[in-house]
């Protein structure tokens, strides 16, 4: 049997690869070393304030961990291994003195054979140098890692401060193996057409070429643990590949269109002394990128050009609709993230009906248990490689330390079935990056995912044409609102987007000094925690855009719950508008779902590290599989208007929708409800939309603010939606109720 060793760690710092530190401080691996000497020091937490400035020295220094291998007592025909799954980001290995192992990449594990160290009567020191942060010369915040595969967004995001982790920053350990191991044991397989039947190939490789005679065991079951099959196989040379075929498959499926069967494999190697057990998970599932529905009738006059790409997400040969959002780092130090923090963040997905995350080029590429919580809980996962908002270069260096890093991450990732899209990084096709189809770095990554994961759809970029990223606020600077803009876009899919608010007055005490708290200003913890001057001066706690529809605020729980309402408002609007644009298009994912520390104003529904913001609920409420819906023309409305909401019934669920009434209320300030309108509507076919008729009510004089209108679904009160519109009087003389109803459909 394998055997693993945690190791005890000390870290310092010094000016260069061969100098020693003057100091060693205990440090925590996984972790960062900035961490690790903060705590040392006794600093504050570098989420409060502005106390996250005093680390910006660190990332230009040279780091080394240092551990005394024990003696172990390793047997004959054992060997010594030292593991590391991610080491952040350039860096040597030293043992006695001496560099064994040398890598530029965080993605990349690993594994450096000490059994000849073993047998020291003292041990042997194991020393890890991390050198500083890569920096392109000449450049300036996140252009500083356009020459590197180091997620750029630790240098400077409008939401993230610059702050460059570096250090071990996954599992390391030492293990003790069999002399003759298992190295990888990995299961792919074929589904038939009728995706009942599967073919599966395993491909197992050992660490000699000439290993002593034996047997593999592959055993399967199925996901209530009943053994389908076992099969035994001789080795035969350093590699020993098999097939077997099983029928009646259960297919998985995201968690709002079926169950998540997961099948076990296990491989061992019977008869060696050290039968050590290989397990994978496999969910059985097909995911194709189509065109959308009429989309090969476009462009229909001539001249032509190519018809849009394809941006519809196809699981099992049933369409999907993509409810989901922008996964971001949920920590600045990534190796602080923890199995039970991603199981919490996923949860809450899952409950707002959240189906797709995109995991941002900007990031890094989650733990491993983040996919494996991903493909319990019925999550698809859009995968992008380490780029973003960058110029990458053609240079040969580059590509290689990319090809390098992106054949580790496919490796890694091709086994889960919550993986249904590679993507080779964010808005590389835009002004700011200026890269093309004809990009070696996109060719290259298109390529390697081409090799060794065919199935798997891939995009260059995101977004790319039909596409759209934005727009990240409430009000557009062309003087229109969200709710008037929407219906006019026309995309294949929203891949971002996003509206604004601040934290929750508990959450910003916890950051913000108590004397800078209200009023928000530049200059204060409001700023260095992203509410001024994060993209332009008034990004994002978008303060004129409050003045503009409350006029000035007097609080700061006036300014919370005017920010949170635009927010909240918007989202419902976006998701919803989305779902009304089907089939044309196919996915809604809003910029951005977390956050990597607490911001103090932010796009993000969720705050950091886990605490729903009220636009959670708001998308939530829009993102049920099945519910009544409001197309509604503008947030403000005037006495003396006419207010026409169009109805909807939503319906993305994979089963037909019964018919039922929709009855449309309205109620202005403290006014007496008003039914605008009963629409009843018949079955709905499964993932597709019934569009109702729309109200017309001539809105009266009141002494109000604001006016909520309600989709009452009798009997079924889940599909029930609301929506919060401001109110203003004035105008022209209103008519009497009576007169202004209209039940026509």
């Amino acid at each position: 049997m394998t055997s693993k060793k945690e190791l005890r760690w000390e870290v310092g710092w010094s000016n260069g690869v061969q100098e020693a530190p003057e100091r060693w401080v205990s440090a925590s691996v996984p972790g960062a070393v900035q961490l690790d000497w903060a705590r040392a020091e006794q600093w504050e937490d570098h989420t409060y304030g502005n106390n996250w400035r005093q680390y910006e020295w660190m990332e230009d220094k040279y780091w080394t961990y240092r551990a005394r291998i024990p003696v172990p007592v390793i047997k004959e025909g054992e060997r010594l291994i030292f593991v590391s799954k991610g080491i952040d980001y350039s860096f040597h290995v030293r043992v006695g003195g001496s560099i064994v192992w040398s890598q530029e990449g965080m993605f990349t594990p690993v594994e450096v054979d000490l059994s000849e160290h073993a047998g020291k009567r003292d041990g042997i020191a194991l020393e890890i140098i991390i050198e500083p942060a890569p920096k392109l010369a000449g450049a300036t915040g996140r252009s500083q890692a356009a020459h590197s595969c180091k997620p750029a967004v630790s240098y400077g995001w409008d939401w993230h401060p610059r702050l460059i982790p570096l250090g071990i920053w996954d599992e390391t350990y030492l293990e003790v193996r069999a002399a003759e191991h298992i190295v990888s044991a990995e299961v792919r397989y074929e589904l038939t057409d009728r995706l009942d039947a599967a073919t599966l190939s395993l491909n197992v490789r050992l660490n000699a070429d000439n290993c002593a005679p034996g047997e593999l065991v592959w055993r399967l079951s199925d996901p209530e643990g009943v053994v389908m099959f076992e099969k035994t196989v001789s080795i035969m040379g350093k590699t020993v590949r098999t097939e077997a075929s099983i029928e009646n498959v259960r297919l998985w499926w995201p968690h709002d269109h079926g169950e998540q069967p997961l099948y076990t494999s296990e491989v061992y190697w019977d008869g060696s002394g050290h039968s050590v057990v290989h397990p994978q998970k496999i969910g059985f599932r097909r995911a194709k990128l189509i065109v959308h529905e009429g989309g090969w009738k476009e462009p229909s006059q001539f001249p032509k050009s190519r018809s849009l790409p394809p941006i519809t997400m196809e699981i099992n040969g049933r369409a999907i609709f993509c409810k989901g959002t922008n996964w971001v780092n949920p920590s600045i130090f990534p190796g602080t993230i923890t199995s039970a923090y991603y199981r919490s963040l996923l949860a809450l997905a899952k409950s707002a009906n959240m189906n797709m995350l995109r995991i941002w080029g900007g990031g890094i590429v989650n733990k491993e248990s983040f996919f494996e919580h991903c493909d319990a809980m019925g999550i698809m996962v859009w995968q992008e490689f380490p780029l973003a908002c960058n110029l990458y270069p053609d240079t040969p260096e580059y590509l290689r330390v990319l090809s390098q890093e992106a054949r580790s991450i496919v490796t890694r990732l091709r086994k889960h079935a919550s993986v249904v899209m590679w993507c080779g990084g964010n808005e590389l096709f835009n002004a700011w990056s200026k890269m093309t189809d004809q990009s070696l770095p996109l060719r290259l990554l298109n390529s390697i995912c081409y090799e060794m994961d065919p199935q798997t759809p891939f995009l260059s970029t995101s977004p790319i044409e039909g596409m759209g990223h934005g727009h990240y606020m409430f009000r557009y600077r062309t003087g229109e609102d969200v709710m008037e803009a929407m219906p006019r876009a026309s995309n294949t899919a929203y891949t971002e987007f996003g509206v604004p608010s601040p934290a929750s007055i508990e959450q910003l005490k916890t950051f913000i000094p108590e004397e800078e708290l209200f009023p928000p200003r530049p200059g204060t913890a409001w700023e260095d925690h992203h509410a001024f001057h994060a993209l332009s001066p008034e990004m994002w706690l978008m303060q004129d855009q409050l003045d503009y529809y409350f006029g000035p605020y007097e609080t700061l729980e006036q300014v919370v719950e005017y920010g949170q309402l635009l927010q909240s408002e918007g989202y419902k609007c976006i998701y919803e508008e989305a779902r009304r644009q089907k089939p044309r298009c196919s996915m809604a994912l809003n910029w951005c779902y977390n956050e990597p520390w607490p911001t103090a104003a932010n796009n993000s529904i969720v705050m950091w590290p886990d605490k729903p913001k009220p636009a959670y609920y708001a998308v939530q409420a829009s993102c049920r599989p099945l519910l009544a819906s409001a197309r509604i023309p503008k947030f403000v409305w005037n006495e003396g208007e006419w207010f026409e909401p169009e109805l909807w019934v939503l319906n993305d669920a994979p089963v037909e929708a019964q018919g039922g009434r929709v009855e449309a209320c309205l109620t202005i300030g403290s006014e007496e409800k008003v039914l605008l309108l009963a629409w009843d509507y018949d079955e709905i076919r499964p993932n597709a939309n019934r569009r109702g008729p729309t109200a017309r009510y001539l809105l009266p004089a009141a002494d109000a603010e604001r006016m909520t209108l309600e989709l009452i679904v009798p009997g079924r009160e889940e599909l029930s939606s609301s929506y919060t519109l401001l109110y203003r009087a004035g105008g022209r003389p209103a008519t009497s109720v009576s007169s202004a109803l209209n039940f026509s459909t």
